[in-house]
């Protein structure tokens, strides 16, 4: 955990269970299974935390929890020294806007019924701004979105273009603190490349603070200053990224490095990477 008195974004002792719908028995409650248990780690302003596991390792459930859009079973969340882990939904909804989230699959989080306008503007009228339309071409422009788009439909737009959308949707209200949930799995190499791109300029340009999912551990060498290693819903490891590629520490970090496609592949030594 960081040393500063005062993280943007910390969890002390998370835990969280989920129902397991594969098991449901007839007319009783589904079992639950426990995904996070005891996950604590802090995120300072201004920090790009890089979140990495293996499938099924809580990746997505720490990122939802974090924003308050799964309920923790235990422990406490704050944010900007506040604990948010137990507002009601009346004292949370002041939060909202100050964190966002950029979902995994833009055909899924985007509606297919509203164009790219409507898609970044409907957050916007949520929280009351008056100045929408000013904020959807600015946000459209900060993620190299041409204005012209604003009347497409998802279906109509490039997966790059997609993604694209679902990032000005989630800049549009100035948040401090967004979740980024595999956003590049699903694209093609110079796509990813150019998404990560944004996103660097974005955390300066804009200052955010960002927790950036993933399982490539090579696009998360490129973003983060630390990351943090999820192993069956618990933390393996969590250190300084150049900390982490020269001495991973367990077994499931090595496994991922294992995993880096290597430009040579003669060369059998991911630290050359």
């Amino acid at each position: 955990m960081s040393g500063n008195a005062n993280p943007l974004v910390e969890a002390r002792g998370i835990s969280v269970s989920l129902p397991d719908l594969t098991r449901k028995p007839l007319l009783r409650a589904a079992p639950r299974i426990d995904v996070l248990t005891r996950v604590s780690f802090a995120i300072e302003r201004g920090e790009v935390l890089g979140i990495v596991g293996g499938s099924g390792s809580g990746k997505t459930t720490l990122g939802r929890t974090l924003l308050r859009l799964i309920e923790p079973q235990a422990g406490h969340l704050f944010f900007d020294g506040i604990e948010i882990g137990r507002l009601p939904d009346i004292s949370l909804r002041p939060f909202r806007r100050r964190l966002q989230m950029i979902f995994q699959d833009p055909m899924s989080s985007l509606n297919p019924r509203r164009m790219v306008y409507g898609i970044i503007a409907g957050p916007l009228r949520l929280h009351g701004y008056p100045d929408i339309q000013d904020r959807v071409e600015k946000a459209m422009t900060q993620v190299g979105l041409s204005y012209r788009l604003r009347h497409r439909f998802p279906h109509e737009l490039s997966g790059g273009q997609r993604q694209r959308v679902g990032i000005a949707r989630a800049i549009a209200l100035d948040p401090e603190f967004i979740v980024a949930d595999e956003i590049v799995s699903g694209l093609d190499v110079l796509t990813q490349a150019q998404v990560i791109n944004l996103l660097e300029g974005l955390v300066a340009d804009l200052g955010l603070t960002l927790a950036f999912i993933s399982h490539d551990l090579s696009v998360v060498r490129r973003l983060c200053a630390r990351v943090l290693v999820l192993s069956k819903g618990e933390v393996a490891e969590l250190a300084p990224t150049s900390e982490i590629f020269e001495c991973p520490k367990h077994p499931v970090t090595r496994g991922l490095l294992d995993a880096i496609p290597l430009p040579d592949p003669e060369q059998k030594n991911w630290k050359a990477f």
